[in-house]
């Protein structure tokens, strides 16, 4: 089908928008439109082997323990079927009883179609159709609409083209481009659902790319197979500019496309998209992934895979996963590093992370083959490449041994970072916020291992005349291939300080992104000094409280007010001869000296240092502190360069130190702007001073 043709449908389906206008608000027309193309699409599908299905249908009735669906399903041809002897043609001739005829035609499609028409509630949508007097109009309009994989003759036989090949109407391919324009259409009319269910077409581009341009010699190799899923698939587009990206390498490659939508309107243009292109409907699941993932493997459907080559998904930014909480805890408690989520866990109000283990553990094994000759490199056999946006909070949240920096430092010591890319800020519909790639493998080359690449990509945009909600920014098509072509290039790019670009990308060792954090102590200094306030809190402790003669012994302390000592000892002997000599016993105990310690004890920095059992020092905590020292960097080395020209008497507590795992990116690419000359900005604001007395001027005149 050649562009325009491929335009004339598109616009067809469309222009049935003009009737839903009154009756339908803008974000509502693709509830109609996208199931009637679906519909119709099906029935185009099914047409040469309808008759065969019927009889076959007739056939069964009243037969019992007989799998129906499996024979109607082999007289259809197809994985799915429809049983009535209705077509919307008939439907439409019947305008009184149009919305009872589709119903009945819509429940006798197989269970694998009709649930799909169901997740649209198109049952609603032909009620709502039917009471705005608009179905027959509507059906009418789809009926006309020929949708035909290929033209046949009056016999049913398929016509040839001058070259003995089947000539094409509508083949599944072009279908799947008709169907995605439409979603995209209805998708940029509508600013409040676009963030919802569609990424930027721009954005997916790159990110497939990146995904998947390591791999383009062994793609153009004959009899490839390639498998691709998106555990957050939304109506499907990332899946299809997968299969696309590889099918431009190589057009005989067999793509076979999975995923899994949480959204049921989402779940049914993914799920229509595979049907409507011929290829199987059940790959797309319905759920959560979290707490029912749809391609664990199953070991009743052995030919259904449970790893996959190529992962990738635009997950929700920043989405609590308190609802699978219980479920999320309990495989991580149970099945710890053989379950999904056995890195860690992270807050509970951003699931991104939890969505990255996931896709982790669909990777397929790889194993390094070694190079067999002298001519002949060492390569890797089978792997997966993983692809996920995310936004900021992934990079950095969370302390040492946190969740989230428990599952970065698993990620960063088993080596699976391959590149992080920054993008820039209103890229997408429904936030301005910044986001990032991160692209993952298990079989990195060899110039790659032990490395992680930083891409500063957040200047690389045009501004949009029109922006699409908070959508003010897109990637052309010149910036995909220059990003493509820098993320490729990245080691010898970071090497090479005259490159054009070379501020743009950075690399690191994948141990620079850990840190020891260290808790520095110092001891605790005090001098003694007894005053009112001390005596006050003296005697509000519960040591001096269980005093039979608690008062008195307040008392007794009072003639000291005033004196200060720089050893506790020396405090101590003259308080205790001051309470004696008031004819009272002196209290023993941990308890009364800590309280007397607290009370008359004073912080200086030139007062005695107080001491533990064992003689060790005792801390201040109010004088600790933590630092974050780089994992490669010596802990007492750091104490002595670091802290000990400031503070000789610190040292570290070791018991208290963890590790933790960060990427920092933008402090990576920070720039050091110097701030501009007092006398420009002494000049700037004389001159904005003398426009504001011009125009004071002209008010008052």
């Amino acid at each position: 089908m050649n562009s325009s043709k491929h335009t004339e449908l598109a616009n067809h389906i469309w222009s049935v928008a003009d009737l839903l206008r009154g009756d339908y608000k803008q974000s509502e027309y693709g509830k109609v439109i996208l199931p009637f193309t679906v519909l119709r699409r099906l029935e185009c599908v099914l047409e040469p082997t309808k008759n065969k299905v019927i009889e076959q249908a007739e056939l069964l009735k009243g037969q019992e323990g007989i799998d129906a669906d499996l024979f109607l399903r082999r007289a259809s041809g197809h994985t799915f079927y429809n049983s009535s002897t209705y077509t919307l043609k008939k439907i439409a001739g019947d305008a009184g009883r149009a919305a009872e005829h589709l119903i009945e035609y819509i429940g006798c499609f197989s269970p694998n179609a009709r649930e799909v028409l169901e997740k649209y509630e198109f049952a609603r949508q032909i009620d709502k159709l039917d009471e705005a007097k608009l179905l027959y109009k509507v059906v009418s309009r789809f009926a006309d609409l020929d949708l035909r994989p290929v033209e046949r003759d009056e016999e049913g036989e398929i016509v040839l083209d001058d070259k003995g090949q089947p000539k094409v109407v509508v083949s599944n391919h072009q279908m799947g481009y008709i169907f995605e324009e439409l979603i995209r259409r209805f998708a940029e009319q509508s600013n409040e659902t676009a963030g919802e269910h569609f990424t930027p077409r721009e954005v997916i581009e790159l990110m497939v790319n990146l995904l998947i341009a390591p791999d383009e010699d062994a793609l153009t190799m004959p009899n490839v197979v390639r498998t691709v899923l998106d555990p957050a698939c939304g109506t499907g587009g990332m899946l299809t500019a997968a299969e696309e990206h590889i099918r431009a390498f190589n057009p005989n490659a067999k793509v076979v496309v999975y995923g899994q939508e949480l959204n049921p309107e989402s779940w049914a243009i993914c799920r229509s998209d595979l049907m409507i292109k011929g290829q199987d409907p059940d790959n797309i699941k319905y759920g959560n992934s979290f707490s029912n993932d749809g391609h664990k493997r199953d070991a009743k459907d052995k030919n259904r895979p449970a790893t996959f080559d190529y992962i990738l998904a635009n997950p929700p930014f920043g989405v609590e996963w308190k609802k699978v909480k219980d479920d999320v805890e309990r495989e991580h408690e149970t099945l710890g590093e053989s379950g999904r989520f056995g890195a860690g866990l992270p807050r509970i109000n951003d699931g991104s992370l939890l969505f990255l283990q996931h896709m982790l553990s669909k990777r397929q094994p790889a194993e390094w083959v070694p190079p067999q000759g002298p001519d002949e490199p060492g390569h890797w056999k089978g792997g997966s490449r993983i692809a996920i946006v995310f936004n900021g909070s992934p990079l950095f949240t969370g302390g040492a041994e946190s969740g989230e920096s428990k599952i970065r430092q698993w990620i960063l010591e088993n080596d699976w970072l391959e590149g992080i890319v920054a993008l820039p800020d209103q890229l997408f519909y429904n936030t301005g916020i910044s986001t990032y790639f991160w692209i993952l493998t298990n079989r990195k080359s060899p110039g790659h291992q032990g490395r992680v690449i930083l891409l500063d990509a957040r200047e690389h945009f045009v501004k949009m005349r029109k922006s699409l909600g908070d959508k003010r920014k897109r990637i052309n098509d010149k910036q995909i291939k220059e990003l493509t072509r820098l993320y490729g290039e990245a080691l010898d790019v970071a090497t090479d300080p005259e490159h054009p670009l070379h501020s743009k990308v950075k690399v690191f060792k994948n141990e620079e992104f850990g840190y020891h954090r260290i808790t520095v102590e110092r001891p605790l200094k005090l001098r003694f000094q007894v005053t009112e306030n001390a005596l006050t809190a003296l005697a509000a402790a519960k040591p001096v409280q269980r005093l039979e003669s608690g008062s008195e012994f307040i008392d007794a302390l009072k003639p000291l007010i005033g004196q200060r000592w720089l050893k506790k000892a020396e405090a101590w002997v003259a308080m205790k001869d001051a309470v004696v000599a008031a004819g009272l016993a002196w209290p023993t105990g941990t308890p009364f000296n800590k309280a007397l310690r607290d009370a008359v004890g004073v912080r200086d920095s030139e007062g005695e240092v107080q001491t533990l059992k064992g003689g060790a020092f005792e801390p201040d905590p109010e004088l600790r502190d933590s630092e974050n020292v780089p994992l490669k960097d010596d802990i007492e080395e750091h104490l002595k360069r670091e802290i000990h020209p400031h503070a000789p008497d610190a040292w570290v507590d070791h018991d208290k130190t963890k590790i933790g795992y960060e990427i920092q990116l933008t402090r990576h690419f920070y720039r050091y702007a110097p701030p501009r000359p007092l006398v420009e900005i002494d000049a700037e604001l004389k001159a904005l001073e003398d426009e504001i007395q011009n125009l004071l001027g002209e008010v008052t005149e």
